[in-house]
């Protein structure tokens, strides 16, 4: 089903305040192993025309992403992506793949699928075959998450997001990066349909305003410029 996604620019501050409350009032997501949160780690694939970095641009109303993820630099649990947007509401398909699955799709190769819509792994075959589907850039940042039974709600904090073009070094420990100099934080609030009132009240800071935050679009746009100026 398609959720809603809010997304916040913040500063530290900001950050600091918030995890401060969601600490008091909601439970970690249980997926951290740790106080601390997790690092995401995601390979980011478009096609040979940019179609998915130029619909975020123009703000399509429908648009894919494709991604491959990992957590905390470990290749133990690979997450083969496609996230869809329709006007404000997302969905993720998301499916579990080898290193070797993994490596095919990195070198442009299709892997066994399950001939559906619904299999992120047919999608991304499809898109290979018709669009020159290639990775384009990794994606890093550290995340603490909290989450909400009731309205399935999921509030995320990502912190320090980084960019690197070495997309053929995925997977691999100390990969250098260009870090975004006043994008590299973000809120996320992901809910199905209403997020309660009391919930509201915790994330109300005053000045912060929502956003169009595409993690994909600053770090093509900065692994693209890191030669000439920094990011």
């Amino acid at each position: 089903m398609y959720r809603a996604e809010d997304k916040y620019n913040c500063t530290e501050a900001e950050l600091y305040m918030l995890q401060s409350r969601m600490e008091a009032a909601l439970r970690s997501d249980v997926n951290e192993g740790g106080s601390d949160g997790y690092r995401i780690s995601s390979l980011y694939f478009d096609d040979i025309r940019d179609s998915c970095l130029q619909d975020t641009v123009d703000g399509v109303n429908r648009r894919n992403k494709y991604r491959i993820r990992i957590y905390n630099d470990s290749l133990d649990v690979i997450k083969l992506e496609v996230k869809s947007k329709k006007n404000n509401r997302i969905q993720k398909r998301s499916k579990t793949i080898s290193k070797a699955q993994m490596e095919s799709l990195m070198r442009g190769e299709c892997i066994e699928d399950g001939a559906s819509a619904k299999d992120p792994a047919t999608l991304f075959n499809l898109a290979i075959r018709t669009q020159g589907l290639r990775p384009k850039v990794i994606v890093t940042y550290e995340r603490k998450a909290y989450v909400y039974e009731p309205g399935n709600v999921r509030i995320t904090l990502d912190r320090n997001v980084r960019a690197s073009s070495r997309v053929e070094a995925f997977g691999e420990k100390n990969i250098s990066y260009d870090f975004l100099r006043e994008y590299d934080k973000v809120l996320e609030v992901k809910y199905d349909e209403l997020i309660p009132g009391f919930l509201l009240q915790l994330l109300e800071l005053g000045n912060m305003q929502q956003s169009a935050y595409s993690k994909y679009q600053l770090c093509r746009e900065c692994a693209r410029q890191y030669t000439e100026v920094s990011c």
